[in-house]
């Protein structure tokens, strides 16, 4: 009786206290803080490029300056983002996984780049890799020349886009179950066996976000190359720095058209990584179902 009395009174729902104000409010100022800070700047960038006809536009977009601009720009953010791959992830295996002297201080520089302002960052990296530079000196003589080529491209975006590969793998390897490792290597597997089965896939996500965030980091940098590379037309010359010039010519229409293209190849890369990295989830599930 007791129980048929029980299960007739209705078990009131304890209310769920929330700090911020009620869902549609805190929706209304997300969509207004977004809206302001980066919709309506990008839309007026697009509705900029539309005072411009599609031969014009094309023109703009397709000369054979800023062809190679495109190239130096997306190619030398692709080459750094991998090297930022490959050896940002060695350095955050090593700042969780071993202990050492000056840990602190070496997982203290890794955020460096970004609390340097990029201008301090190229004449640095010029002045160390110039001819006459600590570094380029000793390179200069085995005929590698860095300070005023792409290559002087290639090493000022990896510097800037180093922090966000650590910084992404970092805590997923502090998070990351040794149990499984453990595991692994009490049934017989090998090194390269742990690693590829059970390590790599956890990190995977990780990698592919810190790889787009250096790429997309290192496509609109403009600071701390400028001065590392020449800025020599049709050899050195990055399309933010195309921008730049444009702008100061009062060419704001072909400055925007020049920066859609850009803008585009961004949202197209990041919609790439963020499949991937959608996939590489559904795929880790499944395999631990």
């Amino acid at each position: 009786m007791s129980v048929a009395i029980a299960a007739a009174v209705p078990v009131r729902t304890q209310k769920v206290f929330r700090v911020l104000p009620g869902f549609h409010l805190s929706l209304g100022f997300t969509i207004f803080y977004l809206s302001l800070i980066v919709l309506i700047p990008l839309s007026a960038v697009f509705l900029k490029t539309f005072t411009m006809s599609w031969e014009a536009f094309v023109a703009a977009v397709t000369s054979d300056r800023v062809i190679a601009s495109y190239k130096l720009t997306f190619g030398a953010s692709l080459l750094a983002a991998t090297f930022n791959a490959f050896f940002g992830g060695i350095v955050a295996w090593v700042l969780v996984r071993y202990t050492f002297p000056g840990k602190k201080i070496i997982d203290a520089l890794v955020d460096l780049p970004f609390a340097l302002p990029t201008a301090v960052a190229g004449i640095a990296l010029t002045a160390l890799y110039a001819p006459n530079g600590w570094i380029g000196r000793y390179l200069e003589m085995v005929g590698i020349k860095v300070a005023f080529t792409p290559l002087g491209v290639i090493v000022a975006l990896t510097f800037i886009g180093l922090p966000f590969v650590v910084r992404t793998i970092q805590p997923v390897l502090e998070d990351a179950e040794r149990e499984l490792e453990e595991a692994a290597a009490s049934l017989g597997a090998s090194h390269w066996q742990t690693f590829t089965k059970v390590i790599f896939p956890t990190v995977l996500p990780a990698l592919l976000t810190g790889f787009a965030l250096a790429f997309a980091r290192a496509t609109g940098e403009y600071g701390s190359v400028i001065f590392i590379a020449g800025n020599m037309p049709m050899v050195s010359e990055i399309t933010p720095l195309f921008i730049v010039t444009k702008l100061e010519q009062y060419d704001y229409a072909g400055a925007t058209a020049i920066a859609v293209v850009m803008l585009l190849a961004s949202f197209l890369m990041l919609l790439t990584i963020n499949l991937l990295q959608a996939w590489t989830r559904k795929r880790g599930q499944a395999e631990k179902v």
